[in-house]
C-alpha cells in the first residue's frame, strides 16, 4: 500500500478507537442518570404500598420523588446522552468498517479513484463526529497510543502534509510545542 493509504487506514482506526472511548463514557454517564431513577422508584414503590390512603402521609414524598425524577430526565433529555451514545457507537462501526474495507484492498489493485472515495466516506463520517462532546482524557490516550503513526486532523493540529518549506528546526519545534499546549 502506498503511504496515502496507510495514513488513512491509521486515521480510521484511530477515529474507530476514539469513538469506542466516547461511546463508553457517553454509556456511563447514561447510566449514572438512570440508575437515581430506578432506586427512586423502586423505593416510593415500596412505600407506596405500605401507605393506608386514609392520612396521606406519602403525598409529600411523592411529590419530592417525581419533581427529582422529572429534573434528572429534563438533564438527560437535554444532554442528549442517549444519542450520543449512539451517534458514537455508529461512528466506531462506520470507521471500524472503513478500515476494513481499505485492509481487505490487494495493493497491486488500488486505484488513486478508490482512495479517493475512501476519502470522501471518512471525511463524511468526520463531519458527523462531535469532537468537542469527546472528553480531552481520550483524545490525549489516542494521540499518545497513536506514536509515530498518521492522526486525523482534529488530534495532532496539523494536517500532516509534508511540505517543502525552508522554514528552521526551532520554528518547526515551536510549532510541535504550540501544538501540544493545545492538546
Amino acid at each position: 500500500m502506498d503511504e496515502r493509504t496507510i495514513k488513512l487506514l491509521d486515521k480510521c482506526e484511530a477515529m474507530s478507537l476514539l469513538s469506542t472511548k466516547a461511546s463508553c463514557h457517553w454509556s456511563f454517564i447514561k447510566w449514572l442518570f438512570q440508575l437515581p431513577l430506578i432506586l427512586t422508584s423502586s423505593v416510593m414503590c415500596i412505600l407506596n404500598s405500605f401507605d393506608n390512603n386514609e392520612q396521606g402521609n406519602m403525598k409529600i414524598p411523592n411529590v419530592v420523588v417525581n419533581g427529582c425524577s422529572v429534573l434528572i430526565m429534563s438533564l438527560q433529555n437535554n444532554l442528549k446522552v442517549s444519542e450520543k451514545v449512539e451517534l458514537f457507537k455508529n461512528l466506531s462501526n462506520q470507521y471500524l468498517i472503513l478500515a476494513h474495507s481499505i485492509e481487505a484492498l490487494e495493493p497491486d489493485t488500488i486505484t488513486r479513484e478508490m482512495i479517493n472515495n475512501f476519502t470522501d466516506k471518512y471525511d463524511m463520517l468526520q463531519s458527523q463526529c462531535l469532537f468537542e462532546d469527546i472528553p480531552q482524557k481520550y483524545k490525549k490516550e489516542v494521540i499518545n497510543s497513536w506514536n509515530g503513526r498518521a492522526l486525523p486532523l482534529q488530534l495532532n493540529g496539523a494536517s500532516g502534509i509534508k511540505r517543502n518549506s525552508k522554514c528552521n528546526v526551532n520554528s518547526s519545534i515551536e510549532i510541535s510545542s504550540y501544538v501540544n499546549e493545545i492538546v
